[in-house]
């Protein structure tokens, strides 16, 4: 699909500051909209696999134009977007997510609860800090954040034995040959995209290499398969100790069941979540997996409400 020439500019109406915070040993970038305000908790909004803290910029915007002014920070997790990995790594682990999340709270808000907001994979994080620092988070926002499926013990060492192989093997990421290349492939994955968001988001996404082209702002070794099991049964456990009132937004056209080819179920993901002992549900219409990009406006509304 290619972007149309006369796409109107997606301008922020919302300008975020670029700054970096010392955690655990790495330089985490972060994106920070307004300063923080006294008794007004910090909002944290964590992005998905393959993305970066900017992909927050639309509903930062939504929310100001609701006449929400409250301090918000977006991460980049390790090896995503500006923030870089330990040198050497080849591997990716859940739980230094988790590690990195708590000291950069304890940096930021070390004497005051969060209202903590996951996409996808920063969903998943975010439910799962929820259970373990229960104190730490005031409201709880899961945007598509379904999990994964229970990996039967059976298959563990195969698992293992695939990330073996992929440790010997290079990871490599396509370049692109212009940002405009980028942005086209943004509106590839997800067709509900407007042009302009998907240049304005290209430019974040991705950055110039030496020879023109373009690449996108990941460590390829993100690519190798995670070797430790997901254990339903233990995210049941710690989804169950969340303490904060949750609220669960889904896209109305999100296909988990076919994503997962039947693996895991919607029905599946249902059980799991009627853990959460406190947990308000909202399907956005005329949205897919990329809600935020999607109906920000929609997303935005639903969300100051009940952060209120």
């Amino acid at each position: 699909m290619n972007a149309p020439a006369t796409a109107t500019p997606y301008l922020a109406l919302r300008q975020a500051r670029s700054r970096f915070v010392p955690v655990r040993g790495l330089q985490v970038h972060l994106l920070q909209w307004g300063e923080p305000q006294h008794g007004v908790p910090l909002r944290v909004m964590a992005h998905g696999y393959m993305d970066v803290g900017a992909s927050f910029q639309f509903v930062v915007d939504a929310l100001h134009a609701l006449g929400d002014e409250a301090c918000v920070i977006a991460p980049d997790w390790r090896g995503f977007g500006r923030t870089l990995a330990p040198p050497g790594t080849d591997a990716y682990w859940f739980a230094d997510y988790l590690g990195d999340l708590d000291g950069l709270l304890d940096a930021l808000s070390p004497d005051a609860p969060v209202d903590l907001i996951g996409h996808s994979m920063g969903g998943n994080v975010a439910m799962a800090y929820a259970g373990v620092r229960p104190q730490r988070i005031r409201r709880l926002v899961n945007l598509e954040g379904f999990g994964l499926p229970d990996l039967p013990a059976e298959q563990a060492p195969g698992r293992l034995a695939q990330w073996l192989d992929e440790l010997k093997t290079p990871q490599h990421l396509k370049p692109y040959a212009s940002l405009a290349e980028v942005a086209q492939r943004l509106r590839h994955n997800n067709p509900r995209l407007p042009a302009g968001r998907a240049e304005w988001l290209a430019a974040h996404w991705a950055e110039a290499q030496a020879d023109g082209q373009w690449v996108l702002r990941a460590d390829a070794a993100h690519r190798r398969v995670n070797p430790v099991p997901y254990r339903a049964a233990d995210a049941i456990a710690t989804w169950r100790a969340i303490t904060a009132p949750t609220l669960w937004v889904q896209g109305a056209e999100s296909a988990p069941d076919r994503y997962w080819n039947g693996r895991y179920t919607l029905a599946e993901f249902q059980q799991r979540l009627a853990q959460v002992r406190d947990v308000r549900q909202q399907q956005l219409p005329d949205a897919g997996h990329m809600l935020h990009h999607d109906q920000p406006q929609a997303l935005a509304a639903v969300m100051a409400d009940f952060l209120r």
